[in-house]
């Protein structure tokens, strides 16, 4: 069975001025929410946005204006699952469409991503997800002759759902063919489990500033071994305990790792380069470092800010080029640079779809050059840790080979096995650290997984 033409080019958004297409809208509770995940959908497979930045309050033009909380949470459940499983939703339009979509569709393509997400992979009940996608298809006269269609085609869906889940491949399907060739060449038999690991949703991680257990018991989670706590619960995060007040902030257990193994004290001069949202910041400053924290972005370190008045810490905030800025030297330097993300697909499965084979090698060239200034920004005897989260060796494992090979003046500090709760298997026989997506198995998949990271320790002789 053969897909027909792809509809080409951005899809124009819905029109809001129309007063007879609003009073529809009105009418039909959760059209709204499902008409905002159609739209960042788009956005994202279209236009190449991230997801998170399509539901930030600047966003233009913003999806999600006019949504209350329950709707909001509601459209990103839609479009997150969407770009979660868009492999085996596109397998299951080829198989329920034999001549494939029309051209010319419109929102169509979109109103069944998002439709097919919430009959295949989310508990909607079948009725409301295919009567909301027939009444987004009739808001316009463009789309309105095809209703039939996505009728037709979501019920068939429902009753076949076993079937087309079963069909999608996570490594073949779900992955974009020239992330497979990377990750097979590279992985060998572990790609395809870091594949099916994408498809699990990631739970929350928490770095904490007091007593883990204690606060893995007031927030229903668990410890990991590394010692961040892992949630059980699907609070939304302002609301839990201890947010207020500055207690902990939200950190994969893999991100949490680089600062750790800097081994940081107070007094100590520590520089984050590249270091928005903060999380690598807050930990350094809560060591009692007096940190720099450095960002190209003026905008992100706003947030940087806000995140760490949040948790009452300082840190000395710059905005420059991290390869190029000159100050310090400082006893300790954290190099987390643009990369690929390859490794934060779990969390961010836009990832996927908006990265292209091409992007890597311009960011491993800006990698280089921001590595390599890191290296002139550590005093003598001073520690430097690199990462990225990417499961690239060229954004990793290749980027410390070359400067250790460039600069004799640095040299490898090893990371042993089970230092800061790191096991043997997420070590690379060079002593770096190496996570992958699908390290951490277990029965309770909100307790699997854990993001791919690359995390090397260097020391500066003399």
């Amino acid at each position: 069975m053969t897909r027909g033409p792809r509809p080409s080019g951005r899809p124009a958004s819905f029109r809001t001025g129309d007063a007879e297409r609003e009073a529809k809208i009105a009418a039909a509770p959760g059209l709204r929410a499902r008409i905002a995940a159609q739209q960042i959908i788009a956005d994202v497979l279209s236009g190449g946005h991230a997801l998170d930045e399509r539901f930030e309050p600047t966003a233009v033009p913003s999806r999600t204006a006019g949504l209350d909380d329950r709707d909001r949470g509601l459209a990103r459940s839609i479009a997150t699952v969407a770009l979660r499983r868009l492999g085996a939703i596109r397998r299951a339009q080829a198989q329920l469409l034999d001549r494939g979509l029309p051209r010319n569709c419109g929102q169509v393509e979109w109103i069944l991503i998002a439709g097919l997400a919430q009959v295949l992979f989310l508990d909607t009940p079948d009725h409301a997800a295919v009567d909301l996608a027939v009444r987004a298809t009739r808001l316009e006269a463009r789309t309105a002759g095809l209703a039939g269609l996505v009728n037709a085609t979501l019920r068939n869906a429902a009753r076949r759902r076993d079937e087309l889940i079963a069909l999608a491949d996570p490594l073949a399907d779900e992955t974009p063919a020239w992330l497979a060739q990377r990750w097979r060449r590279n992985w060998g038999a572990q790609a395809l489990a870091i594949a099916q690991a994408h498809l699990l949703e990631p739970t929350l991680d928490l770095t904490v500033r007091g007593d883990a257990q204690e606060w893995a018991r007031r927030l229903d989670g668990v410890v990991l071994p590394t010692g961040s706590v892992r949630l059980l619960a699907h609070t939304p995060v302002p609301e839990l305990e201890g947010y207020a007040d500055g207690q902990w902030w939200v950190q994969d257990a893999a991100a949490a790792l680089p600062a750790m193994l800097l081994k940081p004290s107070p007094g100590q001069t520590a520089l984050d380069l590249c270091a928005a949202p903060g999380g690598k910041t807050a930990q350094l400053a809560a060591a009692g470092c007096e940190v720099t924290a450095l960002d190209r972005s003026a905008e992100r370190l706003k947030t940087l800010s806000a995140n760490l008045e949040r948790l009452r810490l300082h840190a000395d905030l710059v905005v420059a080029d991290a390869a190029s800025w000159n100050a310090g030297p400082f006893d300790l330097v954290l190099v987390d640079p643009p990369c690929s993300a390859t490794g934060t697909i779990r969390r961010h499965p836009d990832v996927r779809w908006t990265k292209k084979a091409g992007d890597i090698e311009s960011l491993v060239a800006a990698q280089t050059r921001i590595l390599a200034n890191a290296a002139r920004l550590l005093k003598p005897g001073g520690a430097l840790v690199y990462c990225t989260c990417s499961i690239e060796p060229e954004e990793g494992e290749h980027q410390i080979a070359q400067l250790l090979r460039r600069d004799p003046e640095l040299k490898r500090a090893p990371i042993a096995p089970g230092e800061c709760g790191i096991s043997p298997d997420m070590l690379t026989p060079e002593g770096d650290l190496r996570t992958l997506p699908s390290h951490w198995p277990n029965d309770n998949p909100r307790l699997a997984g854990i993001d791919g990271f690359f995390a090397a320790r260097l020391r500066k002789q003399g």
